[in-house]
């Protein structure tokens, strides 16, 4: 498909610059993928749809808080610099993008904090935006990072038009998350609440859980119209030995497999097995999916409502099929549901 097929109009005032005050309490857009009908809900009604040994598959990941600024030794001036990840554990060195790139040159120094205590050495360039810095700390690992991110804010997105506050740091997280290194939350994820989470247990619905660091390849601009010249960014993940049988499992005995958001679908499908069912993976995953696909690991998917030529929304129309997707979205603008990682969800089946 064409990049172009993406691409509808998003009427600004739709894209969620805040989150619900209650997680489970946004609204709840169902598709039926065979039928392309469509209901409207509350996202708390969406275990109607599932019964007795149903496995929702989570995406357990952890944001971290990224996004820092720094000022540059003898100007002064004030550098964005925002974390992607951690590359050497013993010599503290990240890979970073930083803003405005063009006075960030190898062997500037940037000072962080108040007391301008923590200092980091740019060592190289990557990117026209990206660079490696050498972070100049002599104490233990753990206490640098405790530091570290205690000079940093929440990563949200940058259609959210503000700064991060207090409450993102809660918000922007789902309530399961455990393995730091993200610095995308996977949005889907962030509806589930625990009183729906018990609610899950009570009816026999069970959970399972892999591992995709979401990074910012999600919401990088595509500059091809033809799909298949595009290449996601590589994202670390992990698929265990206890989700594998979970879900094979839950293949065989005929129940339903639900993938909570976009990233646990990329996981699933990055490691597909023979007959629908999946095996352990420790990695790295570059897949993208777009139409026409042959999915084979899920019975549903959550997701969230996406920007027009995202990623996230070429992979929800290869699941639910493009004119259904395309025309939940008309239907999704027309009854002004909410849009981005804080708006409201839909639910493929």
């Amino acid at each position: 498909m064409k990049l172009s097929e993406f691409k509808f109009k998003l009427p600004e005032e739709l894209i969620a610059q805040e989150p619900t005050p209650v997680r489970d309490e946004s609204r709840l857009l169902v598709l039926n993928r065979k039928t392309g009908e469509i209901e409207h809900k509350v996202f708390k009604e969406i275990l109607d749809y599932f019964g007795e040994n149903d496995l929702f598959v989570f995406n357990d990941t952890m944001v971290f808080p990224a996004k820092l600024y720094g000022n540059k030794e003898k100007t002064g001036a004030k550098i964005e610099v925002f974390l992607l990840r951690e590359l050497n554990e013993e010599h503290k060195l990240w890979d970073v993008l930083v803003e405005p790139a063009r006075k960030i040159r190898i062997g500037n120094k940037l000072y962080f904090g108040l007391d301008e205590s923590m200092v980091a050495e740019v060592i190289d360039n990557t990117t026209s935006r990206g660079r490696t810095l050498r972070f100049l700390y002599d104490g233990p690992h753990d206490e640098f990072k405790k530091n570290l991110y205690a000079l940093g804010q929440t990563p949200i997105p940058e259609y959210m038009k503000r700064e991060p506050n207090d409450e993102d740091v809660e918000r922007y997280q789902c309530i399961f998350a455990k393995n730091e290194g993200a610095v995308v939350a996977p949005a889907a994820g962030l509806h589930f609440s625990r009183e729906l989470m018990k609610r899950m247990e009570i009816k026999g619905i069970n959970d399972g859980y892999v591992t995709l660091h979401s990074g910012l390849g999600n919401y990088r601009e595509i500059d091809v119209e033809d799909l298949t010249k595009h290449r996601m960014d590589s994202e670390q993940m992990d698929v265990n030995e206890l989700i594998v049988q979970q879900l094979n499992d839950t293949r065989d005995n005929g129940g339903k497999v639900c993938a909570v958001g976009a990233s646990v679908v990329r996981a699933l499908e990055s490691t597909v097995a023979m007959g629908g069912h999946i095996k352990p993976f420790t990695g790295w995953t570059n897949k993208f999916i777009f139409p026409p696909y042959d999915f084979t690991s899920l019975d549903a998917m959550i997701t969230n409502f996406h920007m027009p030529l995202s990623v996230m929304l070429m992979l929800e129309s290869a699941f639910g099929g493009y004119e259904n997707v395309m025309k939940a979205y008309e239907v999704a603008i027309k009854e002004k549901y909410r849009f981005g990682a804080y708006g409201d969800a839909m639910l493929i089946i």
